[in-house]
């Protein structure tokens, strides 16, 4: 377990002005945030050092669910709900039925304090992000698949939400939203599902809408091979150039790279499609096999992607791992033609990698691992805690593992990591 200090302040039942920030972190300390269900804890990054002091713990009404910063930094938005997924317990289900959105205003130290009003959400709440100039924030649901926007104030403070045309299509299983380089468009992630049980697959979409006061409407869709099926876009990122999207395939274990037009929209196909796996059959042979978030490194000349193993097998009456890839894979970038070539399997060894930030300069990445995992090995049974995985990131784009840290995930997983540089 981390050998942390935890002060935590139940937010349901204080005011915002009896949260107080924690001690100043050293001057080369960068906010870093990492929740376990309702737990939201700021640690200190030291760069040079590839480091992590864990300071304060926030505790929230429900299941912290993602996070983003606002545009100037200081403000964090994050969306909660105690509503389990379908893939298993992220912590307690808890008295509060409630799904929320939260602005915190961010301290010198990267203290949170809940700022403005809390706004109760539809329901259970995958992704949260903003657009460039800080004036929307977009939310997206995966059942049912939707997308809501509100207004944010001049404060930074969560406004009400913006009508939106009830025609809007948002594909099936929404998983991540965001703003193109320049506000120019909204890109929406929806991520379909494998067939299971008897029910046929359903087909993947990426959704672009235009935005016109906070109101969506759709531009274009993409569905490769026309159908969609075959294609389970998770999340993206955009190259610093804006020429290029790089899209996360969790369904298919792979990287797609289409180009992005000058008007905000997609080439119809993608222009490059490669497997993440070091075994491109590896999820037939381990099921539960799939690909987390993508980050492009800000020099443009790298791609990052986590490969999640998190299925299990029985092995004298106990689950354990069935030995899926757990690393993150990291891809050379031609700068020319945005072709991704893979380069390094960077190996943890925790499981079950769904979130991963980098710092600004592109010096440190850090992931995070959600949930704990037994595992067997020649008869001997032992169980591999949750982790923050830090790793020093070279000028070839290379990833050395640094430094490692357990997480106590007794309230809940680590749904998500990051940092308020993280868009």
């Amino acid at each position: 377990m981390l050998n942390r200090r935890n002060v935590t302040a139940l937010l349901g039942s204080l005011p915002a002005a009896a949260l107080v920030g924690a001690k100043a972190q050293a001057a080369t300390a960068i906010p870093f945030y990492a929740s376990a269900g309702p737990k939201l804890t700021l640690y200190g990054l030291d760069v040079a050092a590839a480091s992590l002091t864990p300071g304060i713990t926030f505790t929230l009404p429900a299941n912290v669910q993602y996070a983003w910063p606002h545009p100037s930094r200081e403000f964090l938005y994050v969306v909660a709900s105690n509503t389990q997924p379908g893939s298993g317990p992220m912590g307690a289900t808890g008295a509060d039925k409630n799904h929320y959105a939260f602005a915190f205003a961010v301290g010198p130290d990267g203290a949170l304090t809940e700022h403005g009003p809390r706004r109760l959400l539809p329901s259970r709440p995958l992704h949260v992000s903003t657009d460039h100039a800080g004036h929307f924030l977009f939310i997206a649901y995966n059942v049912p698949s939707r997308v809501t926007v509100h207004r944010l104030g001049k404060d930074g403070s969560i406004g009400e939400e913006v009508a939106q045309d009830p025609k809007c299509d948002f594909g099936i299983y929404a998983h991540q939203v965001r703003m193109t380089p320049g506000d120019k468009t909204l890109i929406l992630c929806s991520r379909g599902n494998d067939a299971a049980n008897g029910k046929p697959e359903d087909p993947g979409h990426i959704e672009v809408f235009a935005v016109k006061d906070g109101r969506l409407s759709n531009l274009q869709t993409i569905k490769p091979g026309a159908s969609g099926l075959g294609f389970g876009p998770r999340h993206l990122d955009f190259d610093p150039a804006g020429r290029f999207v790089y899209v996360s395939l969790e369904r298919e274990n792979s990287l797609a790279v289409f180009g992005l037009k000058p008007d905000g929209t997609l080439t119809a196909e993608p222009l490059f499609l490669k497997s993440a796996l070091i075994d491109p059959q590896g999820k037939e042979k381990h099921p539960g096999q799939g690909v987390g978030p993508i980050h492009v490194h800000p020099n443009g000349r790298f791609v990052y992607q986590t490969n999640r193993g998190s299925g299990t097998k029985e092995v004298g009456g106990r689950k354990v791992s069935n030995g899926g890839e757990n690393d993150v894979a990291v891809w050379a970038i031609n700068p020319a033609t945005g072709e991704p070539r893979l380069i390094q399997h960077a190996w943890t060894d925790a499981y079950e990698l769904r979130t991963f930030a980098m710092d600004p300069a592109g010096q440190v990445l850090i992931a995070a691992s959600v949930t704990p995992m037994q595992v067997e090995e020649q008869g001997v049974f032992s169980t591999v805690s949750a982790e923050l995985s830090v790793y020093k990131m070279g000028t070839d784009g290379m990833l050395t593992s640094a430094n490692k840290y357990d997480v106590d995930t007794s309230a809940g997983v680590q749904f998500w990591a990051g940092l308020l540089t993280m868009a």
